[in-house]
C-alpha cells in the first residue's frame, strides 16, 4: 500500500474547517517551554549516499566474534526462520482484531501461547510484552493485584536479578506506591537465604527468582519457592526459557511452583539487532488469568463445528480507557513472536534439550582453557553458558583491546556491581566451537598483559 501525505491543500482545508490559521495553532494549549526545540537536521542526501552511510554504520557492528550475553544473546537461527516469518502474510499481519480475518495471526499466537505455557510448565501463557524487563514490570502489578491481604506493596527484589530489568521495573512501579525490596546474595551468587529471613514480612506481596540469575548462577529454586508460600507470598519466576528445556521448568519449582513467570523469547529465532525489539511473555498459574496483561488468544469452534482462534479476556479498556486498563502495554511484539513461535517449532524439544546442552558444554570448555591464564569464576556455584570472570585488570579496558580484535569479550559488570571488583560476564553458545574458545582464552590473556604494562 503506498503511502500519499497530505497536500498543502489538503492542509489548508482542514485548518479552515477547524478555524485555525497555521499548524502551530493545532498545539497552542501546550506550555512553550514543553515543546523541544526544532530538530537540526542535516541537509538531505540521495538515496545511494544514504545507502552508503546505512552500509557504513552496519559495518560498525560486525565482529568475529561475539562472547557477550548479559540478557541478549547470539544463537544461531535457521534460514527457514525468516524465510517464512518475513513472508507478506506475516510480516505485514495488522493486529487481529477481525478474527474472520486473522486466523492465520491468531493461530500462531496460539501456538506460541500453547509451547511457551508448556516450556515453564505452567497453566496459561501471553503472547507478548515488550521485552522481558517489561514484563517483569507488569507480573509484579499481577501480583500486588491479586494479594488484596492486608495491603501489601511490597516486592523482594534480589540483586542477581538483571540490573536493567530492575531499573524498567523501578520506573513502571515505583511511581505507584510499590517498594522494591533489595535481597542480598552470598559469596556462591546465589540468593542468601540468611537474609531473605530476616526481610520477611507480611507486607511484601512476592519474591522474584532468576533462573538462571544475570551471572549465569543456577539458584535454589524449590526452597525458595517453598519458602515464599510459606511466608504468603507469590513467586515470580524470571527465566531463560532456552535453560529451562534442561532445567526444571517454574511450573514444578517447590511444592505448588511459581505463581507467575516471565522470560525473553529473543532466544528462539530473534537476532541480536543492535538490541532489539524483542518478545517478552509473561505465564501464570489459571486462577491469575484475568491479571494477565497482554493477549490471549483461544481455541474454539465456529457454528459449523470447525476449530477456529479468537482473540479472548480482552477488554476493551486494554485499548482505549488506560485508568482502568489491566495494562497499558496493549500490543504485542506480533514479528518476533512469529520467529520465536517457527524456531521452537523446527527444533522441536530434544533439538532445543541439545542446544541448551551445547552452550553449557562451551562454557566448561572455555572455563578450562581459562583456568590455565589464571583466570577464574567469580562465583563457585553452577553455571547455565554465562559466567563472571574475576580480572586482575579494569574489565573496560580489556573490552577495548578485544574489540579491537575483533572479539566482543563479554559485559563490564563494575557499573552495576562494584562490589565484585574487575569482573567481566562472559557467555558461550551452540556457535562457538573449540578454535574459538581458544582464540578468546588467548586473546583475553594478552589483553590483560597489555592492560598491565
Amino acid at each position: 500500500m503506498p503511502f500519499i501525505p497530505h497536500t498543502a491543500e489538503d492542509e489548508r482545508r482542514m485548518l479552515a474547517a477547524m478555524g485555525l490559521s497555521d499548524r502551530a495553532a493545532l498545539f497552542a494549549e501546550i506550555p512553550a517551554d514543553l515543546l523541544a526545540p526544532p530538530l537540526q537536521l542535516p541537509e538531505g542526501e540521495s538515496e545511494m549516499q544514504v545507502r552508503r552511510h546505512m552500509a557504513a554504520c552496519a559495518r560498525r557492528d560486525e565482529v568475529e566474534l561475539c562472547f557477550l550475553g548479559a540478557g541478549a544473546y547470539d544463537h544461531h537461527i535457521p534460514a527457514a526462520v525468516w524465510e517464512l516469518a518475513g513472508r507478506g502474510e506475516f510480516m505485514t499481519a495488522y493486529t487481529p482484531y477481525q478474527a474472520e480475518a486473522s486466523q492465520g495471526t491468531l493461530q500462531v499466537i496460539y501456538e506460541f501461547q500453547s509451547m511457551m505455557a508448556q516450556l515453564v510448565a505452567l497453566d496459561v501463557c501471553n503472547a507478548s510484552v515488550y521485552d522481558a524487563g517489561s514484563g517483569l514490570a507488569e507480573a509484579v502489578l499481577m501480583a500486588i493485584r491479586a494479594q488484596r491481604r492486608g495491603g501489601a506493596r511490597q516486592v523482594l527484589m534480589p540483586r542477581s536479578v538483571h540490573p536493567l530489568y530492575r531499573e524498567a521495573v523501578a520506573s513502571i512501579v515505583g511511581v505507584q506506591g510499590i517498594t522494591l525490596i533489595d535481597v542480598a546474595v552470598d559469596a556462591e551468587g546465589r540468593i542468601d537465604q540468611a537474609a531473605l529471613d530476616r526481610q520477611r514480612t507480611s507486607q511484601a506481596a512476592a519474591l522474584v527468582l532468576p533462573q538462571p540469575n544475570y551471572w549465569g548462577v543456577i539458584d535454589e529454586v524449590d526452597a525458595l519457592t517453598d519458602w515464599a508460600h510459606e511466608a504468603g507470598m507469590l513467586v515470580i519466576a524470571q527465566v531463560n526459557p532456552l535453560a529451562l528445556s534442561l532445567l526444571s521448568p517454574p511450573g514444578d519449582w517447590g511444592q505448588r511452583g511459581a505463581d507467575i513467570c516471565v522470560g525473553e523469547a529473543q532466544v528462539f529465532g530473534i537476532p541480536l539487532s543492535s538490541g532489539g525489539p524483542y518478545c517478552g511473555f509473561i505465564a501464570c498459574r489459571m486462577d491469575l488469568v484475568r491479571q494477565l496483561p497482554g493477549r490471549l488468544i483461544g481455541r474454539t469452534l465456529d457454528l459449523d463445528g470447525k476449530p477456529g482462534f479468537t482473540l479472548t479476556l480482552q477488554a476493551r479498556e486494554q485499548h482505549i480507557r488506560r485508568a482502568k486498563a489491566t495494562s497499558n502495554i496493549c500490543t504485542n511484539q506480533g514479528l518476533a513472536m512469529t520467529a520465536a513461535t517457527i524456531h521452537v517449532s523446527l527444533l522441536g524439544s530434544e533439538g532445543l534439550r541439545r542446544v541448551a546442552a551445547s552452550c553449557h558444554q562451551r562454557l566448561q570448555q572455555l572455563l578450562q582453557l581459562l583456568q590455565a591464564y589464571g583466570v577464574l569464576p567469580v562465583h563457585a556455584a553452577p553455571h547455565f553458558h554465562e559466567c563472571a570472570l574475576r580480572l586482575p585488570v579494569a574489565a573496560a579496558a580489556v573490552i577495548e583491546r578485544m574489540a579491537a580484535r575483533g572479539i566482543l569479550a563479554g559485559a563490564d559488570m563494575s557499573p552495576d556491581y562494584p562490589e565484585l571488583g574487575h569482573a567481566l560476564l562472559v557467555c558461550t553458545t551452540e556457535k562457538h566451537e573449540l578454535a574459538d574458545l581458544q582464540t578468546y582464552a588467548a586473546t583475553l590473556a594478552v589483553a590483560i598483559e597489555e592492560c598491565r604494562a
